[in-house]
């Protein structure tokens, strides 16, 4: 699949299953993926992801995008806009940033309004009830089931690459939670 072919890609920061759901989406898709993960990850995540993938510590991002401020990116992903907004510069015109980490309405309107007038959009999924290995139980949300990191992932890909006309959104990935009315 190349539907993702000729960009370039980075993840960092977000919940682990969900970066690494949307950097194996977008490794798949023939996107250059510059992953961000703990040390004591890197060598299981270089071998899970693949040769496409370049797998840092977060704090070896700049020396992976290459020198000085040229924009090399074409899609972030971010946990925060903390974690986002120093990268904004490594964008190109028409870029796409997603926090992946349920931020804030208020925090999403501040980092979209910076990147607008080069063409950069700014979304954010907000994830919920999804199932984690080891995680405490939670009550189900109205759709009866968790939801899974690679439902997170896809809604990310979405506002990334199809939703084109779209920033400062937050959509919710949490099966009805956020929907339903509140309990009695």
């Amino acid at each position: 699949m190349t539907r993702y072919a000729g960009r370039r890609a980075v993840v960092v920061g977000g919940p682990p299953a969900v970066d690494l759901a949307i950097a194996k989406r977008l490794v798949e898709g023939g996107a250059r993926v510059v992953f961000a993960a703990p040390a004591g990850e890197r060598a299981r995540l270089r071998a899970e992801l693949g040769s496409t993938a370049e797998v840092v510590v977060p704090g070896g991002l700049d020396a992976s995008l290459g020198p000085g401020a040229e924009p090399t990116v074409d899609l972030l992903f971010a946990g925060t806009a903390p974690t986002a907004r120093p990268l904004l510069r490594r964008l190109r015109a028409g870029g796409a940033v997603v926090l992946t980490a349920g931020p804030s309405g208020t925090e999403l309107r501040a980092l979209a309004a910076d990147p607008g007038a080069r063409g950069i959009r700014v979304n954010a999924v907000v994830p919920g009830c999804i199932a984690a290995p080891g995680g405490a139980p939670v009550p189900l949300p109205p759709l009866g089931r968790l939801g899974a990191a690679e439902e997170v992932a896809r809604a990310a890909l979405f506002l990334a690459t199809d939703a084109t006309f779209t920033t400062g959104a937050r959509l919710p990935v949490d099966g009805g939670r956020s929907a339903a009315p509140p309990p009695d």
